[in-house]
């Protein structure tokens, strides 16, 4: 017979790594919004930066497909406040791109190096629980990094805006991540930290 400890624990890691697919899809889905506004305004004010955003925007498409994908065999759904996912999402492009181009690779920096911190938990957390898993979000993982790279290469100045928006985009997404995971997103950082 089982040790019920043990059960439970497997339930407990089975319902994080669902969690864990739920705010990645949704994480995904925001950023397309977030992509999709900052497009619209860019097409406008600055169409030069356009073709990069539309590749970074073809990414998250396909980092949203992928997740969406492997959710049916590990019984995960989509996140339940996925509405909250698109209107943050397309508001802070909207108001990025309408401070210019500087703000949306701020905005860019912000989002994705708050990515990259959540997702570095998640590879810890999967490695010995869902390889499969685990190789998805790694190769997300590199081209999600190749977009924080070339949002701080074409910053032009690294001044107020960006001392101000940073740390403020990035507690937001922190907050998203938290509410998406019902405060998984913080149990696994702990954890990951003690069996360092």
């Amino acid at each position: 017979m089982d040790n019920p400890l043990s059960s439970a624990g497997r339930h407990d890691r089975t319902e994080t790594v669902r969690r864990i697919l739920k705010v990645n899809h949704a994480g995904e889905f925001g950023a397309i919004r977030i992509y999709g506004a900052q497009i619209w305004m860019a097409r406008r004010l600055f169409p030069d930066i356009v073709p990069a955003l539309c590749d970074m925007r073809d990414d998250e498409i396909k980092h949203c497909r992928l997740f969406r994908e492997a959710m049916p065999a590990r019984e995960a759904k989509p996140c339940r406040i996925m509405a909250f996912w698109s209107l943050g999402g397309y508001l802070l492009g909207f108001l990025t791109a309408l401070g210019g181009r500087n703000m949306i690779w701020i905005c860019t920096e912000a989002v994705e190096s708050t990515v990259h911190r959540h997702l570095e938990d998640q590879l810890a957390f999967l490695e010995s629980r869902d390889p499969q898993l685990h190789g998805l979000i790694a190769s997300i993982q590199e081209e999600e990094l190749a977009h924080l790279r070339e949002a701080k290469k074409n910053q032009t100045r690294r001044g107020v805006s960006h001392a101000l928006l940073l740390p403020v985009v990035a507690a937001l997404t922190d907050l998203m991540i938290w509410l998406s995971t019902w405060g998984d997103s913080s149990w696994m950082r702990a954890e990951m930290a003690r069996s360092r």
